[in-house]
């Protein structure tokens, strides 16, 4: 039996006349956002203002993660060389000031799509030069060589999401290994350290409060600056159900350990934050916390 959504949880549909723009936009451009593709709640908050995700080498993901609405496909898709001049395009037709920029997996890749991450971020530099770059990068499968490829083209900042607790790792992300994203997270603070790092995770799949503060001391002991938590909702009836609604005084609990006892620069931290929510926000940490 299927939790019923609480009041908190439910937000209006986005109108076409409020998307359509964005939207029609992206279809132009032939473009994927992970807002359409992993129906965010979000879309038309951030449609109507002029932002979205970029979802590059997709849309399909040759991981199957149960709690996840992208499409699974192992067809093994040729690169579209032209996707990173698409995309660039889009961003200084958006006069976008921060873009986030992810991918799918592809484990069918020598490395991972880190070349394709490289020259999105070359040609948005080249078009849009003031605009700050947040990456939103897939583990690599652990090819370290891959994650300098990426790091070295400089990007802002640098997410990787660590999702949930440990416990619930062969269940919610059967193919990532916990300490392997713990490791990723920390090469970015250690070898690049003018790159802010950011992880996020999704509550109400099964853990509990003391595994998600137990999670927060972990990103914090791998020297992650900025942590985003928002409540888990299943797309549907083949994807992992809801174990439980967080409320939103829990949601700022979160948010007081991760800022103010273990130091974290930000904790968006709410039961509709997702990993790039509000994430132009960035630039003022920046402006306050430069590197």
């Amino acid at each position: 039996m299927s939790l019923l959504k609480p009041a908190w949880l439910r937000v209006k549909a986005p109108q076409k006349e409020r998307i359509g723009k964005i939207s029609d936009l992206l279809s132009d451009l032939n473009l994927n956002t992970v807002c359409q593709e992993a129906s965010c709640p979000n879309i038309g908050e951030c449609f109507a203002g002029g932002t979205a995700t970029f979802l590059i080498m997709g849309p399909g993901c040759t991981r199957a993660c149960p709690y996840c609405d992208i499409d699974f496909d192992k067809s093994f898709r040729q690169l579209d060389p032209s996707e990173p001049e698409r995309l660039a395009e889009a961003v200084k037709r958006m006069n976008l000031k921060h873009v986030v920029i992810t991918s799918v997996n592809r484990d069918d890749l020598q490395d991972g799509g880190a070349s394709q991450f490289v020259a999105c971020v070359q040609e948005i530099r080249e078009s849009s030069p003031e605009t700050t770059i947040e990456l939103l990068i897939p583990d690599f499968c652990g090819n370290w060589n891959a994650l300098k490829e990426v790091l070295d083209s400089s990007p802002n900042v640098l997410n990787h999401n660590i999702e949930t607790v440990p416990r619930l790792y062969k269940k919610v992300r059967p193919q990532a290994i916990y300490q392997r994203s713990l490791e990723l997270l920390n090469r970015v603070r250690e070898n690049w350290p003018r790159v802010y790092s950011k992880s996020g995770l999704m509550v109400g799949l099964g853990e509990t409060d003391d595994e998600v503060l137990e999670v927060l001391r972990d990103l914090k002991k791998n020297k992650v600056d900025i942590v985003t938590i928002g409540q888990y909702l299943s797309p549907g009836s083949k994807h992992l159900p809801v174990n439980r609604f967080v409320n939103p005084e829990k949601f700022e609990v979160y948010r007081k350990e991760g800022e103010e006892k273990l130091g974290f620069l930000q904790v968006v931290s709410s039961p509709l934050t997702r990993s790039s929510y509000h994430a132009g926000e960035v630039q003022r940490l920046i402006k306050t916390f430069p590197r």
